[in-house]
């Protein structure tokens, strides 16, 4: 039986964010310039989002570009811009076709003016497709979207918009770029490391991790199957024990 097979859809998370890692490991191994693993690595990007549609995951975030990568090589960064214009312009209609939304986090604003302008169009065109949300993590990181956060709450208390007393967890949640979207049940990093790399920490406090050991442009829609099946042989107890879970 295979593993998509193996799924039991009523116990299907209903958010999964990927760190997708590797791609510049998977080029060096094969000889080829960084940039070379990058487009590799959207061939995985359509994949995964292919298989998350045919079981019928609800949010699916992706680690596209985080503000720390702003410091790689110059023309690595160049090249990536590049290629994330040419995909999303290039996949816009395959989404839309698949009933894919498109969305996205981070500091958009940062982000090249041809860059950003296909993003908006892209976002736009699939805005009322009722499919998979696919939320691209671009130009972000975690610490910077909870200072953000900060700085907009404190604005909106000393504006008296709010009393310090209102402050709460489903606050906190309002002011964050994932307001309205539940948090992730399953993160999964490709290639072997075992690191959060500034990703979705509020958002992840109770999540299930998995730390697969493949590169991400040799992780395919079968990988993200196998994962789910995995996360759902697992207990989840927020802080409980087993026996209040399963009372």
């Amino acid at each position: 039986m295979s593993y998509k097979e193996q799924i039991d859809k009523q116990n299907m998370p209903n958010h999964i964010a990927i760190i997708m890692d590797g791609n510049g490991r998977w080029a060096k191994e094969h000889n080829k310039p960084r940039v070379y693993g990058h487009k590799k690595g959207v061939l995985s990007v359509r994949d995964v989002v292919e298989g998350a549609g045919e079981i019928g995951l609800k949010h699916l975030t992706l680690y596209a570009f985080s503000t720390e990568n702003w410091k790689r090589p110059k023309l690595e960064v160049t090249a990536l811009m590049q290629l994330l214009v040419n995909t999303i312009s290039k996949e816009a209609d395959t989404l839309n076709k698949n009933n894919v939304k498109l969305t996205t986090i981070g500091d958009i604003n940062s982000l090249p003016s041809n860059c950003r302008n296909e993003l908006i169009k892209a976002i736009s065109k699939t805005e009322k497709n009722t499919g998979l949300n696919l939320i691209l993590a671009l130009s972000y990181s975690s610490k910077w979207e909870i200072i953000e956060a900060v700085k907009n709450i404190s604005k909106d208390v000393l504006e008296d918009k709010m009393n310090i007393e209102d402050i709460d967890e489903n606050i906190i949640d309002d002011y964050l770029n994932t307001k309205g979207i539940p948090d992730p049940e399953f993160l999964i990093r490709t290639s072997g490391e075992h690191r959060i790399s500034n990703f979705l920490l509020w958002q992840i406090a109770y999540a299930e991790l998995l730390f697969s050991s493949k590169l991400w442009p040799d992780y395919r829609k079968e990988d993200l199957f196998e994962a789910i099946v995995n996360y759902q042989k697992r207990e989840r107890r927020f802080g409980l024990t087993s026996e209040q879970i399963n009372k």
